[in-house]
């Protein structure tokens, strides 16, 4: 664990973790241009993207106005420094004059401290929080003392947006990419300013093209169009609902399935039957179908009275070619270096 409260007399690391973020501190401290990140793989293959200092800046700046940051306050970072949201975690501390404190990223953040640590402001992956308010409820005073907490990295459940109503603290969904440099908009998942649509950042232009799917432009990406695959529903000039990915449709036997709707269709159930496990759709081949519809399960032991009853379910916004044509349960999904499900590499575990 790291504390950093003056940049001026960085602590020396102990550990290889560490290493890393004082030797990024050190890189932005001597004023050096240019960084070189990796994407984190979750919707293709991990590629290396070169960023400016001064995209990244007016990325902190964004956030720091968005969230009240101010010199002093005193943020935690348990995010992969190797990738973007950890970084920018990094570069909002040395911009903003924040005190920060990090640690290895972990599955439960908060477990190594007390209900006297006190933080500002945070950044976890979904599966972080919700292992917290599950495993560690009693470290809900932690959270609360924060001015707020942003969750990225994937999608928040409905059982995740759920538990979530218990905190005080203002929680948001964070939307954006590395080429982004972190978040370009944030929905707030909690309290009286709840909403099911994310709001852009002071600044950020969107648009969207043939297809539905959201572009970009804005001056963390040095205002260059930025094109996604991602299909939304455009309600105004700076907010818009996130429907799923282009390229998360499957053909099977002709029939074009969204996994994200199958997926949302089946929160439900899984709420139902009390089960926290992950899970995802995906499409699997198949020599009639071409593609075939799977949903993978995390699930230690495989139950035959939970198969029967994913058998029997029909969920209420599906057509019956939407329905999943195979259940597989898998012990352990396999999971990006950010701690994205790693889809593919999960896939593979039964072929």
């Amino acid at each position: 664990m790291l504390f950093i409260d003056s940049f001026s007399d960085l602590p020396a690391p102990a550990k290889e973790y560490e290493h890393k973020v004082i030797n990024f501190c050190k890189d932005w401290l001597s004023g050096q241009s240019t960084f070189i990140l990796k994407t984190s793989g979750s919707t293709g293959e991990p590629k290396p993207i070169l960023l400016s200092r001064n995209q990244m800046q007016d990325s902190a700046k964004l956030t720091g106005q968005k969230f009240n940051l101010k010199p002093g306050d005193h943020i935690l970072v348990c995010l992969n420094v190797e990738y973007i949201a950890g970084i920018m975690m990094l570069v909002r501390a040395l911009e903003l004059k924040l005190k920060m404190t990090v640690i290895e990223p972990s599955g439960n953040p908060l477990e190594e401290f007390n209900l006297q640590d006190s933080f500002d402001f945070t950044a976890f992956v979904p599966l972080q929080l919700q292992n917290i308010l599950s495993d560690s409820p009693e470290k809900i005073e932690i959270l609360n003392k924060m001015k707020a907490i942003i969750v990225g990295g994937a999608a928040v459940n409905e059982r995740l947006e759920e538990q979530i109503q218990s905190l005080s603290v203002p929680v948001f969904s964070t939307y954006g990419m590395t080429e982004t440099v972190s978040h370009i908009a944030v929905r707030r998942l909690n309290g009286i300013d709840k909403t099911s649509s994310f709001e852009v950042l002071n600044g950020v232009k969107i648009d969207i093209d043939d297809r539905n799917c959201l572009n970009i432009v804005a001056a963390a990406g040095n205002f260059e169009k930025i094109q996604t695959n991602d299909v939304v529903e455009l309600l105004d000039d700076t907010t818009f609902k996130l429907i799923g990915r282009f390229d998360n449709i499957i053909n099977s036997g002709g029939v074009k399935i969204q996994l994200e709707k199958v997926e949302k269709s089946y929160e439900n159930l899984f709420k139902e039957m009390k089960l926290p496990c992950r899970f995802f759709a995906f499409g699997i081949d198949d020599e009639k179908l071409g593609q075939k519809l799977a949903l993978f399960i995390e699930m230690a032991e495989k139950s035959p009275e939970i198969g029967e009853k994913l058998r029997n379910y029909i969920p209420e916004f599906l057509g019956i070619y939407e329905m999943p044509k195979v259940f597989c349960f898998i012990p352990e999904f396999k999971e990006t270096p950010t701690g994205k499900i790693d889809k593919k590499q999960t896939i593979k575990m039964i072929q």
